[in-house]
């Protein structure tokens, strides 16, 4: 049976990377997907855009609806959240996927580029959060999933790209924290995060091609995901989730299938996993 058949779930930054494929996880299941990014248009050294996502999802047995959306506009989003429930119905679940990274230290980061980082990812989580909690409280089984680390004091990551840092941690707090404020309307509020890199575009176009061979497949984090989005929301919230122990849990014991490259058997854990 498809646990997700029918479920409408909201996905910013779903263009490309992690977004689309558990984008495409969820269509397989029968699930209605919103890819909700800015990408309406091809990037020039990026691949995907929000519509053909949504041609993809459709082929893999989901409903598409593909909005362009900033999530720094407060009313862009209001818009797409509305028009999501009224195509749909409701809204299940909201996966804040989109993020801007930038591993600079301090002295090098221009205040406006931190703004930038800061209002997509720490800002976005609570805007597209509050806006989404109307439709969310009236779903048997409302989740919200932020893509954010565990959070760790240790030096080493504070040291080299604190700014960066701040914009991560602020989304795992909001998740700590609105975990608790939503539990009384049956919403989880869960972080998940790589246990290793993932082999993206724009992990590419950030750290370089070297990082792929001992990278992971995106497929690892949809699946967490999809973990995620079928259990209990009165079970399962307030929790910052590595995806390879939550599929452990779920009795996953395969993972050289996820490897971006069989072959590499040294793969590089991500930023923030200790």
């Amino acid at each position: 049976m498809s646990k997700l058949q029918g479920k409408t779930i909201f996905i910013t930054g779903a263009s490309r990377g992690i977004g689309r494929e558990i984008a495409l996880k969820c269509a397989k299941d029968g699930a209605n997907i919103i890819i909700a990014a800015k990408s309406d248009e091809p990037h020039p050294k990026l691949p995907g855009t929000i519509h053909s996502v949504a041609e993809e999802v459709i082929a893999a047995g989901g409903k598409a609806l593909a909005i362009k959306v900033d999530v720094r506009d407060e009313d862009n989003v209001a818009d797409a959240l509305k028009q999501a429930a009224d195509t749909f119905g409701g809204i299940d679940a909201v996966i804040n996927n989109a993020g801007a990274i930038r591993l600079t230290p301090a002295e090098q980061t221009p205040i406006k580029r931190y703004d930038l980082i800061q209002s997509i990812n720490s800002r976005a989580v609570l805007l597209c959060s509050q806006l989404a909690l109307p439709y969310l409280k009236q779903s048997a089984n409302g989740h919200i999933i932020n893509l954010s680390p565990p959070i760790s004091l240790d030096p080493k990551w504070l040291k080299p790209f604190i700014p960066y840092t701040i914009t991560k941690y602020g989304m795992s707090l909001l998740t700590l924290g609105l975990a608790e404020e939503f539990r009384d309307y049956g919403i989880a509020v869960n972080s998940l995060w790589p246990q290793t890199t993932i082999a993206t575009s724009a992990v590419e176009f950030e750290a370089g091609a070297d990082l792929l061979a001992g990278s992971r497949t995106p497929a690892i984090m949809a699946d967490a995901a999809y973990e995620i989005l079928i259990s209990d929301s009165k079970e399962l919230t307030g929790q910052l989730l590595l995806d390879e122990d939550i599929l452990r849990e779920r009795g996953v014991t395969d993972f050289v299938s996820y490897q971006n490259d069989p072959d590499c058997t040294d793969l590089h854990q991500d930023l923030y996993v200790d």
